[in-house]
């Protein structure tokens, strides 16, 4: 079970975290939950699906990073954070961080705060390597600065999410996708459960739909969502060039 604890500059003066990803870290995911508070800069790297919840059965965002199961073709040991592109979601760049909840006061009428809170037996965690969390004065590092920015837009996203879905869902914008496709070597994919923006049906929106929709925000959103599509052809090419690396290595192995 994680551990979890309130993130201070004293009990965590000398924590560090690595901001690397790999397998070893457990990043090694076929998919991960976004946020429409990233959508735009997600569009440019991943296919961005929708799914349903297993509990509720509402809408979530994923970004789809690999094909089969402890799969991420984002991973790269060649790069220097382990990470080939140039966003990485937000919801594993924050590592072993997360979001907490805490009353400011003992009233119990007052909403309680978001507040960053750490997984101290998360395995990016180190007393010797990577980032240092807090100033020698006891401020905030650039680094802790950046993550509490990712943390914030996982917040707020979580916030839009509801209504963003629910827009989509009465114009009726959302519909089931299934991605089919073969591998230069022949093996053949396919992908169901997952659901997309219709695009001809939103290119077509008009009037009170269309500016509803564009006043709320939520516009530019289903364009990233459809936008993202496209990368899904560069993501087979990343398991086709993992492929053509894997059968050269095995054919190099001496005999």
């Amino acid at each position: 079970m994680p551990r979890h604890a309130l993130l201070n500059n004293i009990d965590h003066q000398h924590t560090r975290v690595l901001h690397r990803f790999g397998a070893e870290y457990g990043d090694n995911i076929a998919s991960t939950l976004v946020f429409p508070t990233e959508f735009t800069e997600l569009q440019k790297e991943y296919p961005i699906l929708l799914r349903r919840d297993a509990d509720d059965n509402q809408y979530q965002a994923i970004a789809l990073l690999g094909f089969a199961a402890d799969e991420n073709l984002y991973l790269n040991n060649q790069q220097p954070s382990g990470w080939d592109a140039r966003y990485i979601p937000a919801s594993i760049e924050k590592g072993p961080f997360l979001i907490g909840f805490q009353r400011q006061s003992s009233d119990l009428n007052d909403e309680p705060e978001p507040v960053v809170h750490i997984d101290i037996d998360h395995p990016k965690i180190s007393e010797q390597y990577g980032q240092q969390l807090f100033l020698p004065q006891g401020g905030n590092s650039p680094y802790l600065e950046h993550i509490s920015a990712r943390l914030q837009a996982i917040h707020q996203g979580l916030a839009i999410a509801p209504a963003m879905f629910a827009a989509f869902t009465e114009l009726e914008l959302i519909e089931p996708v299934n991605i089919e496709f073969s591998l230069d070597n022949g093996e053949k994919y396919r992908l169901t459960g997952n659901y997309c923006i219709n695009a001809a049906r939103l290119a077509a929106l008009r009037g009170t739909g269309l500016e509803q929709l564009h006043q709320a925000g939520f516009l530019q959103l289903a364009y990233a969502i459809v936008n993202s599509m496209s990368n899904i052809r560069s993501l087979i090419e990343r398991k086709n060039q993992l492929n053509r690396q894997q059968a050269v290595a095995v054919s190099d192995k001496p005999l």
